[in-house]
């Protein structure tokens, strides 16, 4: 715990840093940059009607980019997603190396309350697209938030049985893997920071990790099928001698969930593409 809040502490303390960096001036105080005249400063002179006393009002400063007001909400938004992952990821090595595979066992208990946090504030980027605030496609992002909140709430919350399975800690650390990279990236998009290596991660690691992703999702949906069919959660009856039975739900589900893996496949790869294309990797001269 103890490691997990400081390695969030640097973060925050590095970030904050690179802030100040970008509003700093280029060179030192009381100097002047080359091809400028070496004299002081000193008091301004305006000609009639330029402004300064006397003359018409001065032209406000325009905000900095990074200080915009949206930019500066997803700036916020994004540093609160990468701590929550960071914490998450950082507590599941540390339990790990402690504790052993038991650790596997009680992953949820562990962290399941703080996953559950950062996926439901996860929905907000729905309502940034809708707004306009996100660039980004809505459809994709929908099928991947909906993928995650079924599995999550649906299928492992509703089920202690479930809850404990190696499965569940795997597809943890998938999701913190992808969301660390992500919001690492999107954060320091927002401020104009762009590194090629963090582009080239941000836009190549979901390649092996999202399906693997899909298969964890796949698995745990099969491991808990036996339990909801003996408990019977979330099947119900209807009038008319209709009922809603929960397993076929969830094995019809199931064949979606690969439907819409090659769908957000094809978009991220697309995207890629487009990403890498405006920002190649500058390769090292021989």
């Amino acid at each position: 715990m103890t490691l997990g809040f400081g390695v969030v502490s640097f973060f925050f303390f590095f970030f904050f840093c690179t802030l100040l960096s970008v509003g700093s001036p280029a060179f030192p105080a009381g100097a002047w940059p080359r091809g400028r005249p070496s004299r002081a400063p000193g008091p301004r002179s305006f000609p009639d009607g330029a402004g300064g006393p006397g003359g018409a009002a001065r032209r406000p400063m325009a905000l900095p980019a990074w200080l915009q007001p949206r930019s500066t909400y997803l700036f916020i938004y994004y540093l609160i997603q990468f701590c929550g992952h960071s914490w998450i990821f950082t507590n599941m090595t540390v339990r790990f190396f402690s504790f052993g595979e038991d650790s596997m066992v009680d992953t949820f208990y562990a962290i399941g309350l703080v996953m559950r946090l950062c996926q439901s504030i996860s929905l907000l980027e729905l309502l940034h697209i809708c707004l306009g605030i996100e660039p980004n496609h809505l459809l994709p992002r929908f099928l991947q938030l909906t993928e995650r909140i079924i599995i999550l709430f649906v299928v492992i919350t509703s089920q202690e049985e479930v809850q404990e399975k190696y499965v569940v800690c795997v597809l943890f650390i998938f999701w913190n893997l992808l969301d660390m990279v992500r919001y690492t990236y999107s954060m320091l998009s927002v401020i104009g920071i762009s590194y090629a290596v963090l582009t080239w991660l941000s836009q190549t690691l979901w390649m092996p990790i999202y399906p693997l992703c899909v298969l964890a999702e796949a698995f745990a949906i099969y491991q808990s099928l036996p339990y909801f069919e003996s408990f019977g959660t979330y099947s119900t009856k209807l009038p008319f001698d209709l009922s809603i039975y929960f397993p076929y739900v969830l094995k019809i589900y199931l064949m979606m969930l690969f439907i819409g893996m090659y769908y957000t496949y094809s978009h991220l790869y697309s995207e890629r593409r487009d990403v890498l294309r405006v920002c190649p990797m500058k390769k090292k001269k021989m």
